[in-house]
């Protein structure tokens, strides 16, 4: 590593001159059906790098692991800007970035508005030979976040004057598209330097039009700069399939439904006295014949009164029901809102261990209208699919029909959200947020590109902007249509700071405290062990109030663990599947279960029992149980496969499940496990 490196600032000088440029003939339609219609403006000049392993930290402090000896700058109207080695990270920022701690710090001469400049084009550090881009989150919430966090976005109300905002600050220019097709007005758009948003103030006609996004910006990936057509990832109300935004006021009276907004929830005693049933909107009524047709598959079924779906609810509501989980219901990028664009499965009768059923279900997967709903395009947007009209606003006053119509029966409505990812990133037609500020809502590796260790892309909420996100679009749905409880997937992606920041938000609100707030507190991808920052992991959220579901209770019943497959049900039974009590045959066992060790099984069995009766204790972690083998320990010290079956603060902090969406249902397993 050299004492020097020449940080360049690519085509940062260039903005003065570079005008913004119209769409392209032939660009793709705004939406999950093809929003990203990216129109190339800019020349091509040296190949920009396809990797970033630097990390812009403040507007002069850039971290990198620079190779080779020497510097070598990339000029910007004959202007490179050197840097000089300033210690290491962890020496400069303390624990604010652990994965980084390490890394070589160098100091730029740069001020900030020339950084601001430089972020608008293709910043690129080089050393030697060595050429790299620059991650850019840290630096665009050092230079934006404090204003940006309080300037207002999305679609906002002088009287019955819109105004629409965007958080754009590396974009060069932004305009709004209004209406659509031959029709549509191109609106300029005028940027906050202090905040990075852009703004157009509109006149009161605008109310229910729809509008998108046309922003120039550069995006590494492709190394040029395009025009991405957006639609509005702060937006409340979009058309079908996501392919535009609406201007909406949500407050409007016309958006209610007479039955709004439904008797009062009585308030629980404690969140442990919540029983929680999960429940997918479309799965409840779509074969349900009691329910009138239009309504089948649909928000509007949870309204009807005498169905056997609703009757079913309120018998368990008498028995002790206080809340339904409904899967995603906000707007999913894969399930087509209008019906006459899905196709559904003919499933034969078949034989159900055949494949016949399974080929049939496949042929149209891609098309049909189911989807569990992890698949988010518009966090804060009722998805359109259970609307009896997805192109317009019957999603906004079905929704709160269903919120009403639950309520009726005395259930609170909880929403699984699905802020841990995003469906897709970059240019991808799907991709709302990374094609309007690249690189900045998603979790990037080592490299630069995007973690995908849930499956999809990875979002940032350590990133001021995509907390906010969160944060406003959490209180939107509390707020404006009653959602009475949060349960974040895969919450352990997310910070404990956010979910803190979550909690205080609804807390805000009136009856915010009666608000439930759980999620799933595993620890794993690149964010693992706190690796990045402190987690919204089980063991971490002990004191705050915010559920975990408990594994221990749920393993520990079923036999086994999240992971079984196929023939390896049979060797992991557990508390309730026939452990010691009933063996199954296996391979160290004959046709009676004779041959496998009888005392083994018991002991574990023993040891089952005990984690069974730590989730009925709550999973306290210093709750004393006297174990199976006699001696008194704290819950912390119980063994849960080299952890503690306690881990919580207090009971209200675990969830106690045996079945959920994710893997066998109990009937299924107890069919391998039996």
């Amino acid at each position: 590593m050299t004492a020097r490196a020449v940080f360049s600032l690519a085509a940062a000088a260039a903005l003065a001159s570079c005008a913004p440029r119209g769409v392209a003939e032939g660009e793709a339609t705004a939406g999950a059906a093809g929003a990203a219609g990216a129109t190339v403006t800019a020349e091509d000049e040296q190949a920009y790098p396809d990797e970033a392993r630097a990390h812009w930290l403040a507007p002069g402090l850039v971290a990198w692991d620079a190779p080779g000896d020497g510097a070598v700058s990339l000029a910007v109207d004959g202007r490179a800007y050197e840097a000089e080695a300033a210690g290491t990270v962890g020496e400069a920022f303390g624990d604010a970035y652990p994965h980084l701690a390490a890394l070589p710090l160098w100091r730029l001469d740069v001020t900030e508005a020339e950084a601001k400049a430089a972020l608008r084009g293709a910043p690129v550090l080089t050393a030697g030979e060595a050429r790299t881009a620059p991650q850019l989150g840290p630096v665009l919430d050092a230079l934006y976040a404090e204003a940006a966090l309080g300037a207002p976005l999305g679609v906002t109300w002088d009287g019955d004057t819109p105004t629409i905002s965007v958080w754009a600050p590396t974009a060069r220019d932004v305009r709004l598209r209004l209406g659509a097709g031959e029709a549509a007005e191109v609106v300029a758009m005028v940027r906050d330097d202090a905040s990075g948003a852009w703004s157009a103030r509109g006149e009161p006609g605008w109310d229910r039009q729809s509008y998108l996004f046309e922003v120039d910006v550069f995006v590494p990936a492709l190394g040029e700069v395009v025009t991405n057509v957006v639609t509005d990832p702060y937006g409340h109300a979009v058309t079908a399939d996501g392919e535009a935004s609406i201007v909406v006021r949500l407050s409007d009276p016309d958006l209610f439904p007479a039955t709004w907004p439904g008797p009062e929830l009585a308030p629980l005693p404690s969140p442990v006295d919540a029983a929680i049933y999960e429940l997918h909107v479309r799965d409840f009524s779509v074969s349900d014949g009691s329910v009138p047709g239009a309504a089948r598959g649909k928000y509007g079924a949870f309204a009807q009164e005498g169905t056997v779906g609703t009757d079913h609810l309120a018998g368990l509501a008498e028995a002790g029901l206080t809340h339904v989980h409904l899967l995603p219901v906000f707007d999913l990028a894969t399930v087509p809102e209008r019906g006459a664009d899905r196709a559904e499965p003919d499933v034969p009768d078949a034989a159900p261990d055949g494949e016949a059923q399974q080929a049939a279900v496949l042929e149209t997967a891609a098309r049909d209208g189911f989807n569990w709903g992890y698949d988010p395009l518009h966090y804060t947007v009722p998805e359109g699919s259970y609307a009896t009209d997805p192109d317009g606003t019957a999603r906004i006053t079905e929704f709160r029909e269903m919120v009403a119509g639950l309520r009726r029966l005395g259930l609170g409505t909880v929403m699984d959200v699905v802020y841990n990812h995003t469906t897709a990133h970059g240019q991808d037609e799907r991709s709302v947020l990374d094609r309007i500020v690249p690189g900045y809502y998603h979790r990037l590796l080592g490299d630069g590109q995007v973690a995908n260790s849930t499956c999809c892309s990875n979002t940032a909420s350590e990133r001021a902007m995509m907390e906010r996100l969160i944060l406003d679009s959490v209180e939107t749905w509390a707020r404006e249509y009653g959602v009475a409880g949060f349960r974040f997937d895969l919450m352990g992606h997310h910070g404990k700071e956010t979910m803190l920041a979550v909690r205080g938000r609804l807390d805000a609100l009136p009856n915010g405290q009666e608000i439930l707030l759980y999620g799933e507190g595993w620890d794993f991808g690149e964010v693992s062990g706190d690796a990045r920052f402190v987690q919204a992991t089980q063991a971490n959220m002990a004191g705050t109030g915010i559920a975990t579901f408990n594994d221990r209770m749920r393993d520990a019943v079923r036999g086994g663990g999240y992971d079984d497959q196929g023939e390896g049900h049979g060797e992991t039974q557990g508390f309730a599947s026939g452990l010691h009590t009933d063996p199954n045959i296996g391979p160290n066992a004959g046709p009676d279960g004779e041959g496998r060790d009888a005392e083994a099984d018991r002991a574990r069995l023993l040891h089952l029992t005990d984690l069974v009766r730590a989730g009925l204790a709550g999973s306290v972690r210093d709750y004393e149980l006297e174990t199976a083998d006699g001696t008194v320990r704290p819950l912390s010290e119980v063994d849960y496969g080299g952890s503690g079956a306690g881990y919580a603060g207090g009971p209200a902090e675990a969830v106690n499940y045996v079945a959920a969406h994710d893997n066998e249902t109990l009937f299924d397993v107890l069919a391998y496990k039996l």
